[in-house]
This record gives structure tokens, C-alpha cells and sequence, in this order.
């Protein structure tokens, strides 16, 4: 069988098997798409670069590990790894995002002094913190619009793309994830200012 016009399912089938090659062919095949996922992303090609290399090592690692289930759906699940790990980056890196929620108030707007003192920036941190833990416990997709949106700067048309689903549902996506970070900062008694936008 000629590697180049094998289908994805056969080059993984021969991979499993120990042939190098038809994995090479695979990551060749489909390494600009991954690539492209990941950068309209992360918007930096050395860090999209890296990512690519640990998309693929993960790819190895299951397959490797025998827990690769052949669906004959490569792609999708590959572009799933490399989106995860993409967002996976954003969320480990410690950025203070600015949230403005759906009443247009912004969280954290009455801790922004100019001269911060030292407690100031703890409870800056602190807060940062717990708001990083709420929005662990959103849903799946409304985590993911909101740290696209608020984390990476993504517009909706960038954000709907990556997703693959409407603006409109990615619109409702971010909606629904502000009413419920609200409802649960408010039961945590996490203080945002709801005066900034009268």
C-alpha cells in the first residue's frame, strides 16, 4: 500500500504496527491544519510551534499506550488535542484577565489603584485566584468561550471558528457563562463593581 494515498485509518493502523513512516506521513498530511488550529488561538508562532510538537507527542503517547480507539476520525480527534492543549496553555499561564460581566460592570475595576500596596496585591491575587477556580467549575463550553474571550482576546467570529458552532451560539455560550460566574461570585461574596457602567 502506497503511504501517500493511504487513508488516515490505514496510515494509523500501519503505525500501530510499527511503521514509522506512515505516522511521518500522517503529521505531514495534516501538520498545517493542526498548526493553524493552534495559532488562531494562542495568535504567537513560537508557542503555536511548541504546541504542534505537543500535540503530536500526544498523539504517539496514546497510540503508544494502546488507548488510540480507531474511529476512523483522526483529524477531529487530533484537532481536539491541539485545541485542548492551546487552551490548556492559556489557563496555566497567570494572566488577569479583565471580565466584564453582562451588565457591563467589569470584575476587579475597584482594585485597579495606580501605587498598589503590598495588601492590596494580595488581595488582588486572592481574588484572582478564586475567580480562577469559579470559572473551572462552568460547564465545558461556556469555560472555553470565556477564556477565549476574556484570556486570549478572541473575537466571536474567531472564537465560533475554533468551536466550530454559530456566533450566535458562542454569543450565548459567553452569556450564559457571565450569569453564572455572577451567581457564583455572589455567593462567594467576590466583590465586583457593579457601578462602573451606571
Amino acid at each position: 500500500m502506497n503511504n501517500l494515498t493511504a487513508s488516515d485509518s490505514q496510515l494509523m493502523s500501519l503505525y500501530r504496527n510499527g511503521n514509522e513512516a506512515a505516522f511521518e506521513q500522517i503529521v505531514k498530511r495534516h501538520k498545517s491544519k493542526v498548526f493553524t488550529t493552534i495559532y488562531l488561538i494562542v495568535k504567537d508562532r513560537y508557542i503555536a510551534e511548541d504546541l504542534l510538537q505537543d500535540t503530536f507527542i500526544k498523539v504517539v503517547n496514546t497510540v503508544k499506550s494502546g488507548r488510540y480507539n480507531e474511529e476512523g476520525k483522526f483529524l477531529p480527534w487530533v484537532l481536539r488535542i491541539a485545541h485542548n492543549l492551546a487552551i490548556d496553555h492559556f489557563r496555566k499561564a497567570k494572566r488577569y484577565p479583565t471580565i466584564v460581566m453582562e451588565d457591563g460592570s467589569h470584575v476587579f475595576n475597584t482594585l485597579s489603584f495606580a501605587d498598589e500596596s503590598a495588601e492590596t496585591e494580595q488581595i488582588r491575587k486572592e481574588v484572582h485566584h478564586k475567580l480562577r477556580k469559579l470559572i473551572q467549575d462552568l460547564p465545558d463550553a461556556q469555560k472555553e468561550v470565556l477564556i477565549m474571550r476574556h484570556y486570549m482576546k478572541m473575537s466571536f467570529q474567531e472564537i465560533a471558528d475554533v468551536t466550530q458552532v454559530s456566533i450566535n451560539t458562542a454569543l450565548g455560550r459567553m452569556r450564559y457563562a457571565l450569569i453564572n460566574l455572577r451567581k457564583s461570585m455572589e455567593k462567594y461574596n467576590i466583590a465586583y463593581d457593579k457601578n462602573l457602567y451606571p
